[in-house]
């Protein structure tokens, strides 16, 4: 593969990956890059992103499902709960979420299911909440500017 078929494969995996995972997970990964973990983001980019979650078969959604089981079999919990974040902007339910942990229960065991619960949880009670902070929510929510002035 030529060096810009390379390039254009990471810029694509790039605008993937902060299309799931959302802007501010990204930005801050991209911005911890430096010389000993830059190989590192190229790769996450390129491949996983770029290839990987652009390839032929499955949707997002369906990826999302996927990584979420394959997550919680090999118990990496740190990861599920960035995938879940994931899974929510690719328009899978609350339900949808706890469907594929309900069934990794019975595949790869119930403590690596409840274990990918606990890690959802505070994700989805997030997403939630910033679902229903509606700007009209979020402008009663602001605090009151005072008019008084002091004497």
């Amino acid at each position: 593969m030529s060096t810009d078929s390379r390039k254009a494969l990471r810029e694509l995996g790039l605008k993937t990956r902060t299309e799931v995972l959302g802007k501010q997970y990204v930005d801050a990964a991209m911005n911890n890059r430096n010389d000993f973990n830059s190989g590192l983001q190229d790769l996450l980019n390129e491949y996983c992103w770029g290839m990987g979650w652009n390839g032929d078969g499955l949707t997002r959604r369906e990826r999302s499902l996927i990584n979420l089981a394959m997550l919680t079999a090999l118990g990496r919990t740190h990861e599920v709960a960035t995938h879940v974040r994931g899974a929510k902007n690719n328009g899978l339910s609350n339900e949808q979420i706890a469907a594929v942990f309900l069934q990794t229960a019975i595949y790869c065991g119930v403590p690596a299911a409840v274990d990918s619960f606990r890690a959802a949880a505070p994700v989805i009670a997030n997403w939630d909440g910033e679902q229903q902070a509606t700007p009209k929510a979020k402008a009663k929510a602001a605090p009151k500017k005072s008019s008084s002035k002091k004497k």
